[in-house]
């Protein structure tokens, strides 16, 4: 089986977390905060506030931007459910906003076209570590006073005109889930250049008050008070000694991930079926994952049905959130429709090799060659 995707470990993980079992502080403590400080000095910003998960570092950073019930999150529509639900976790309603078909990423028109007196935020989606138009983006957003936060999940060392993402809306919210670039197994970070937000969202992951380690250090005890209901958001210093050790090699992963990209492109160019996901001119991807866009007449699940049974891990690039039931009614957004019905995650992951790949393309063409023809074309 060549997988989907697959975490890379070498002996630094087992160093760095054996430093931490020999210390016996294996809750949130100091190995949490150099990872922290390394992340936020990695992307840039002057804070980074570690999570559980990328999903609650963005329910965290919508309550500090003050998201409550009664107002509405702009969200881009072809995203991993996680999104559009911590803005429900915050007590407020996603707005579904429609994306462009060739990058996948938030399409500034419909944006504008959503905004609403109850607009209170936009969660700007970089899909698959691909940086989304932020110049239009955060023009609109300046324009209507709304609040910005960049789901940065799958996008750790992506560039947008020459800054890494994760530094430009009011806060951004990163993923270290099996699947990303870089794994904790799970968890989060938040990024932000404010002192009063990373300040808060740090109280809030933390049951609403200070953390064990930074009481420890205090200069005399004094008993917490709770003048705010927190929650328990925490990352462990188990998880951040692994995820130093993974953050020490990124830009190798990363660069490792282009070149296989690169040769993913070089070879779909003959097939004549798929479309590798687009970047901007001024933007740099990460590819957290190889999505491609089907021709419409590839029944994309029977596909991934046949790739299996071919021994190789394929699936679905992401979801079109605005057709989930669990958010009710919302409006259309036909391109996202398209996009989810026809978009194909391939292998992706650092030890992959050309030799896999040309494997993946020759199953793709027999199975794509086998299937035209006896299915109705999916409708745009």
């Amino acid at each position: 089986m060549i997988p989907l995707a697959k975490p890379y470990f070498d002996g630094a993980e087992l160093d760095e977390v054996r430093k931490v079992l020999d210390s016996r502080w294996v809750a949130q403590g100091p190995k949490c905060t150099e990872f922290e400080d390394a992340f936020a000095a990695y992307i840039g910003t002057s804070y980074a506030v570690s999570t559980s998960s990328c999903t609650a570092a963005l329910h965290l950073s919508l309550l500090a931007l003050g998201v409550k019930r009664g107002d509405e999150v702009l969200v881009s529509d072809f995203t991993f459910p996680a999104t559009g639900n911590a803005v429900v976790h915050a007590g407020a309603k996603p707005v579904f906003v429609d994306v462009q078909k060739a990058t996948f990423n938030m399409d500034p028109m419909d944006l504008e076209k959503k905004i609403t007196p109850k607009s209170k935020a936009v969660i700007i989606v970089h899909a698959f570590g691909n940086p989304a138009d932020l110049d239009a983006i955060l023009a609109i957003a300046r324009r209507h006073k709304l609040c910005v936060i960049e789901d940065s999940a799958c996008a750790h060392g992506a560039f947008y005109a020459g800054k890494k993402v994760g530094t430009f809306g009011d806060l951004a919210c990163f993923s270290f889930h099996a699947r990303k670039n870089i794994t904790t197994g799970e968890g989060g970070m938040i990024t932000t250049n404010r002192k009063d937000l990373a300040d808060h969202v740090r109280k809030l992951a933390t049951h609403g008050i200070a953390a064990a380690w930074t009481r420890e250090g205090a200069p005399e005890f004094t008993v917490p008070l709770f003048d705010e209901v927190g929650y328990n958001y925490r990352l462990s210093d188990i998880a951040s000694a692994v995820g130093i050790a993974q953050l020490a090699k990124l830009d190798r992963l990363i660069q490792k991930r282009t070149e296989l990209a690169s040769y993913y492109d070089r070879k779909l160019e003959k097939q004549g079926f798929a479309v590798p996901q687009q970047a901007l001119k001024n933007a740099k991807q990460i590819y957290q994952s190889y999505v491609v866009l089907l021709d419409s007449d590839v029944p994309r699940n029977s596909l991934i049905d046949r790739m299996k049974q071919r021994g190789i891990q394929t699936t679905i690039g992401t979801y079109a959130s605005h057709l989930q039931p669990a958010y009710g009614k919302t409006d259309p957004c036909p391109v996202s429709l398209d996009v989810f019905n026809r978009t194909l995650a391939l292998p992706m992951f650092y030890e992959l090799t050309a030799d896999e790949i040309d494997q993946v393309i020759g199953a793709l063409e027999s199975c794509v060659s086998d299937l035209r023809g006896r299915f109705l074309p999916v409708k745009p």
